[in-house]
Order: C-alpha cells, then structure tokens, then sequence
C-alpha cells in the first residue's frame, strides 16, 4: 500500500475511511509485484490497481465488504481454463490479496504520513498464520525502532523489527516467514514488508536537448533527476524545468561531492561526448557502486574513450560496466527517441531483461536481477 501512500495519506487528511487491498503474494506470471495496492473509500472512490483490470472488479467487493464489516479478508486469484469468464488473472498466474480496513489511529495511517513526507518507513503486515494475527501491522523506521504491534508475543515483534530493518536497509520489499513466537520455528507467520525509501536519483551530465528529454524520461521511471553542466549558459532551471536540480559544475567534480548520497540504484547518464568531460568522469564512474553507468557517442567515440581511460588506469572489469554506446538498439533519432532507448536499457539492467523483442520468445516476461523479492 505504500506505493499510493501520497494519494491514501489525502484521504486520511480529509478524515475518510477505506479499505485497501495489497498483493501479499504472487506465483507464476501476474502483472503486479507484493506491495501494489488498490483502496476504496466509504463513497466508493477507487485508488490503484493490484492486477492491471483482471480482479480489479472483485478486489474492489473485497474492499467494500472488508470497510463494512472491520475485519481483513485474504483472497486468491488465480486462472481457470474451466471457466474462461471466471474471476482471475488471464496472464496464467496466481495472486494473494490481503484486505484490511484503515481506521483512524492506526499504524497503516502512520506509514502513510511517513512516506507521503519523503520519509524512509518499512510497514510489516501478517498476511498468513493465525487468524487473531492477520492483518496486524508493525511500523519500523529506519533507526530500527518500531511502533504497533502484531498482536503475538513481544518477541515476535522485536523479531520482525529485526527483519524490517534489514529488508528497509536494502531498500527492498519482500515476505519473511517467522514463528508466532518470533522464532524460526514453531507455527508459522509470513510477514510482508513493504519498504519505502526515497527514490533512486538519476544524475544527467550534459545539458544538451538530449538531456532533456532524459530528464522526462527519468521523472516518468520514478527517478530524483539532476541534470550536470560546466557551461552555465546551458545549464538553467529554464532549460529543464522538470529536473528535480541543476548543478553548474564540473561532472567529474560534482560526482566527487555526492559520496553516500549514491547507492545501488543510482543511475549515470555521461551524454557530453567530449574526451574533457568524459574520461575524468568515468574515470570515477566506474569506480563507484551504481546500478549503471552509460554515456553517449558513436562507435568510433566509443573507441576513442576507452582508450584514454586505459591510459588514465582503467582496467578491463571497469570497462567492462559501461554502457556505451547508451541504449538499446531501437534505430531512435530524435532526443525523445534516444530518451526512450536509454530509459529501455536501464529498465532491462535493473530487471535482468534481454532487450530482444517478446514476440516469439518463451522466457518469463516478468522477472528480476538476480532477485526474488521486489525493489
């Protein structure tokens, strides 16, 4: 539910009820991952999705009748080549959906004033095990601390504060399985743990059109874009009005100043194509521990380049984590085309796609890098 907190922590302003229903669980191919969800106020007014149209309709009852009668109600969808006009997921997969009522006071509404601030919160839900116990929720914070309770024995929660934590440091969403008794053993409670955390930061360096329509691109991912220039002339907030920053400073220099305000999921743009700018950026590029590195220019650059970062001592396993030239292949001309392409790559390293076309394939079309749990 995290992912629709800002338009829920609204509703909690305007002093509305709802229910809100979230994908605890997902089996084969489903078009949501854990943590999307779906609300309904007390008038009926919808927010979110948990399948893209399939059991929306059916979700939405759920809610209804979870906000009538205060209790939480677990539900599975799946597909049934039986009856084709049955309720469920025409993809083939499966899905839990949890439901519960928000009321005022509760730890839900505390999550969502956190998140809704920019803050940094992990919401653990009991999503199966004892019936007392399901739905329950505990609000941990990025110090560790927890508020509410899930309803078991005190070790339970210090236990799943435990795990929250762990899960909020990595800035990931996932199910923890634990005993009732906060034990790893004993019966069973799976917990989801929805993590919110600022977005991921895009930095652009190059304040060219291109760069441009890579910012759109970039806020439309959900990225905190900074766009980078040497040039004052051209780098303006006038010239890219939808960039959350725009720094006059040399790339290589303001890249040395972010320090651990860079992590995992950061994502670097080099779209300059001048050796000046280019090699004693890169040179620091590769050497930090970002999602991904890319920069722009043709081949014959691209060749170029590396043979001055060599000389600048590069080795071939930084090398080889560039992406260069940026993008994938989709013959695109224009900057919003270009945008498109590098958006697309930087998609499919974040998800561990192939960039082939789905026509005529049999991999699975949802997946993650190297991961079983959702970012």
């Amino acid at each position: 539910m995290l992912d629709i907190a800002a338009g829920l922590h609204r509703w909690c302003e305007e002093g509305r009820d709802f229910a809100v229903a979230t994908v605890v669980a997902v089996r084969g191919s489903a078009p949501r991952e854990p943590g999307a969800a779906l609300a309904v106020d007390a008038a009926g007014t919808v927010l979110g999705s948990v399948s893209g149209g399939c059991v929306e309709g059916a979700v939405y009852e759920l809610c209804r009748t979870a906000l009538a009668g205060g209790e939480p109600v677990l539900e599975r969808f799946g597909y049934s080549d039986e009856d084709a006009f049955a309720v469920g997921l025409t993809c083939g997969g499966e899905i839990d959906v949890l439901v519960v009522p928000v009321r005022e006071g509760s730890v839900e509404r505390a999550a969502l004033a956190t998140v809704a601030r920019g803050g940094t919160a992990a919401l653990a839900r009991v999503v199966s095990g004892p019936r007392p116990l399901l739905g329950r929720a505990l609000l941990v914070g990025p110090d560790g601390r927890a508020g509410g309770s899930l309803g078991g024995p005190a070790a339970l929660d210090r236990t799943a504060a435990r795990e929250a934590a762990a899960l909020l440091d990595a800035g990931r969403t996932a199910a923890v399985d634990l005993g009732a008794d906060g034990s790893r053993c004993g019966e069973p409670v799976r917990l989801l743990v929805e993590c919110s955390v600022p977005p991921p930061r895009m930095l652009v360096f190059g304040a060219i059109d291109f760069a441009s329509a890579l910012v759109r691109a970039g806020k439309f991912l959900g990225y905190r874009v900074t766009v980078c220039d040497a040039r004052p002339v051209f780098a303006t907030a006038a010239r890219f009005p939808e960039a959350d920053e725009v720094v006059v400073d040399w790339p290589h220099r303001y890249l040395d100043g972010q320090g651990a305000a860079l992590d995992g999921r950061t994502v670097l743009c080099v779209l300059t194509h001048d050796v000046k700018f280019d090699v004693p950026l890169l040179r620091r590029a590769l050497r930090l521990p970002v999602a991904y590195v890319g920069a722009m220019g043709s081949r014959r650059t691209h060749a170029v380049r590396l043979a001055r970062l060599r000389e600048a001592g590069a080795d071939e396993a930084e090398l080889a984590r560039l992406r260069s030239p940026i993008g994938l292949d989709l013959g695109a001309r224009t900057p919003e085309e270009t945008a498109l392409s590098i958006a697309a790559e930087i998609v499919a390293v974040r998800r561990g796609g192939t960039g082939v076309p789905l026509t005529g394939g049999d991999a699975p079309i949802h997946h993650e890098a190297g991961s079983t749990v959702a970012a």
